[in-house]
């Protein structure tokens, strides 16, 4: 982040970082350069500066001549035996640990000449006048090969072996279309997205597993705070989903293999089906790569068979609907965003032998809002209509065991149900006829599905395209998917802190005129109303603060409702929650975005100040589900603490795999174990591997811990990450 903030020092000085955007430069310089990996985006550029080139320049040969003579000179067999390492045999130079940083600085210096003998002349100039004094790549490369570099040794013959002839080499960088310009058009279309503020950067941010929710940027030195991502809860590296993708990776590999219909039809495929079919008390499930996609294939494919099939959709529905109504090629008729009364009055335009479908969202992840799906169902029966209720954000975080609103709306009821998959008559769940949920989101893996009936979900599974013809998801992606599912069915715990530093946050914010946008759901988006400034407040808060949240511009939502949307998760501490309210109250004071006073007097937008509409709209968690009536609420964790990891639910998660993965017991195996073999080669065991399928393997050697006994509460706490 110094590297961010450096930045604003610099533009007065530097015609170009005066005249190029904050948001461009981070972009650049957290970017890998196409041509020169080692490079960023922006120190590429760099090279032709005037003041920059020469300087980058000379300092590649510095890097190049030195890392040569210490490569060429100094004795690595005599290195290793000093730090007491005994290389396995058939170890190369390259695997060597301690030249790491040193092979990463040649190719860096590597990277930097070549830049700068690209811009010193065009490429077919330079290969024949070279400048006198002038050192290109290959003859920095030479230089360092001769010095006795075994790196620049080896890609040297490697570069001879591979030399393809100069001729065919020409041909492939010269080649152009004598028709179409479509370099031409490609530009164009980007420089649109460009002049209406609608251009995607892509922040580089890797989460880490024991730090969540912290990740490193581009520069694994640089950590930030991650406040939009939608691994809710998470499950994304929660022990026992960790443990069951190790377990499930050793016994069956990687990859599916093949689409379903091939070879990616596997037990671990059948069983989340069953799984999810349970959780939703629906007869049968079908599993998608993404809910993106279980979205498309589904309603293009009931829409192009129903017979005269017409689509009753939202007009905030997730693109995934909209494209997949659209390849349908049914009639669409748009209802506002849950108006019931503008819903009745097209459907009333059809006969009622007319095929029917609504298709909606529970929770609507920008605004937050929650569709009246109870009420829906009322028209939907009236009118004899089929009801699509997209569940993706909602899944994992309401109802007693996490299968959504529609479960939610019926608390009490699907809490007495226990663990049984039967349908509750009557219940708002039962009256859905498709449910569509994603297991990207609060249970922290990838992919999607549907829910209903046994013969709706054998039809899109003969017809859709969109899950024929896909390669299905890895078993250990699977296995991972259905231990989370099954955790989040036994404990409710993290769905109600969840639910606690929600409001946590909101009243934080409301209390400084921050503009929420009112609502009951768990999302917190906060309205900028400008594309640029809400850029730039995502820019501030990543670069002064280290603090992640994305600005959500057009086509997302409307032109004029750009906001942040801030993702609450229970394991955010008190600490980090003030710090981040604390951060964007000040973003908005030195940014001057407009508060809710100012929305106020300017007539309001997008439900915030807007007369008339509510301030404040009560949560659909109630103080006794989230556990504030009775004192059984989860406490908010500070820093430093762990997570809660519920041991019973640990014990479900763990025994649904007993007759694929077999049994296992006691503490928690999160991380692989690593235990030296003989002649000194690091192992890196299975989590469920026991000594006898060591000894059976045909190596020797000594196992740092047995897993006895029952899973206990104390066990499990000492195996999950700290916040």
């Amino acid at each position: 982040m110094d590297k961010l903030q450096s930045f604003t020092r610099f533009k007065k000085a530097c015609p170009y970082l005066g005249r190029t955007k904050t948001s461009t430069l981070r972009n650049l310089s957290t970017s890998s350069s196409p041509r020169f990996p080692s490079l960023s985006a922006l120190t590429e550029r760099a090279t032709k500066c005037p003041v920059m080139g020469p300087a980058l320049n000379v300092r590649s040969k510095e890097i190049v001549a030195g890392y040569a003579s210490v490569a060429g000179n100094i004795d690595v067999d005599k290195i290793h035996k000093e730090k007491g390492v005994v290389p396995p045999p058939g170890a190369t130079v390259e695997m060597c640990p301690h030249a790491s940083a040193a092979r990463a600085a040649a190719r860096m210096a590597e990277d930097l000449a070549a830049a700068a003998a690209k811009k010193k002349a065009p490429k077919a100039a330079a290969a024949e006048h070279p400048k006198p004094g002038a050192a290109t790549t290959k003859e920095a490369a030479a230089a360092a090969a001769a010095a006795g570099c075994p790196f620049h040794q080896k890609a040297a013959a490697d570069a001879k072996a591979a030399a393809a002839p100069p001729a065919a080499a020409e041909a492939k960088a010269t080649k152009s279309h004598t028709g179409f310009n479509y370099e031409k058009f490609y530009v164009e279309e980007l420089d649109k997205k460009h002049k209406d503020k609608s251009y995607r950067y892509f922040n580089n941010i890797n989460r880490l597993a024991q730090k969540f929710p912290v990740a490193h940027t581009a520069r694994v030195t640089d950590e930030v705070e991650v406040w939009c991502a939608n691994d809710y809860l998470g499950m994304g590296n929660n022990p026992v989903v960790l443990e069951t993708m190790h377990r499930t990776l050793d016994k069956y590999g990687h990859g599916a293999g093949g689409t379903r219909n091939i070879a990616g039809n596997g037990a671990m495929h059948l069983a989340l089906e069953q799984e999810l079919a349970n959780l939703h008390r629906k007869p049968a499930a079908l599993v998608f790569s993404s809910c993106y996609v279980a979205n498309d294939a589904t309603l293009s494919t009931l829409g192009s068979k129903l017979p005269g099939c017409v689509y009753f959709s939202d007009n905030m529905n997730h693109a995934s609907m909209i494209q997949g109504m659209r390849h349908s090629g049914a009639k669409r008729e748009i209802f506002k965003h849950n108006d019931l009364v503008d819903l009745e009055a097209k459907l009333a335009k059809y006969p009622k032998d007319t095929p029917k479908i609504i298709a909606f969202e529970s929770v609507y992840s920008m605004c937050g809002s929650i569709g009246p799906i109870k009420e829906i169902c009322d028209l939907a029966d009236k009118y004899s209509a089929l009801t699509f209720l997209d569940e993706v954000h909602a899944v994992g975080l309401y109802g007693p065991r996490g299968a959504g609103v529609a479960e939610h709306l019926d608390y009490d009821a699907h809490l007495a149900a226990g663990q049984s998959g039967e349908a509750i008559p009557g219940s708002v769940m039962d009256r859905i006829d498709i449910i569509t949920g994603t297991l990207g989101k609060s249970y922290g893996a990838v992919g999607g599905y549907i829910a209903g009936s046994d013969d709706f979900v054998d039809m899109v599974r003969s017809y859709a395209p969109g899950f024929i013809f896909t390669t299905s998801l890895p078993p250990s992606t699977i296995a991972g998917a259905r231990a989370s599912v099954a955790y989040q069915k036994h404990y409710v715990g993290d769905r109600q802190l969840k639910q606690v530093n929600v409001r946590t946050v909101k009243d934080k914010m409301s209390a400084l005129d921050i503009p929420v946008i009112p609502g009951p759901s768990h999302i917190v988006p906060v309205l900028v109303g400008d594309p640029e400034l809400a850029k730039a407040a995502s820019d501030k808060l990543l670069g002064e603060h280290d603090i992640y949240v994305q600005a959500i511009n057009y086509p997302t939502v409307a032109r004029g409702e750009e906001r942040l949307r801030f993702t609450v998760t229970p394991r955010h501490t008190v600490e980090q929650m003030d710090r981040l309210v604390k951060a964007v109250d000040q973003v908005f004071t030195e940014l001057q975005i407009n508060r809710l006073a100012d929305w106020k007097r300017l007539g309001g937008r997008a439900d915030v100040g807007v007369e008339g509409k509510p301030e404040y709209v009560e949560p659909i968690w109630t103080d006794n589900q989230i556990g504030i009536a009775d004192g059984s609420v989860p406490r908010t964790l500070r820093n430093g603490e762990k997570p809660v990891v519920d041991a019973k639910a640990v014990s479900a998660a763990r025994n649904i795999f007993n007759n694929l993965l077999g049994t296992v017991e006691g503490k928690l195996q999160a991380n692989r174990t690593v235990v030296n073999a003989e002649g000194g080669v690091e192992l890196v065991t299975s989590t469920v591997t026991t000594k006898g399928e060591m000894r059976k393997s045909g190596v020797a050697l000594p196992i740092v811990g047995r897993m006895e006994g029952e899973v206990s509460q104390e066990a499990v706490e000492a195996s999950a990450p700290s916040s």
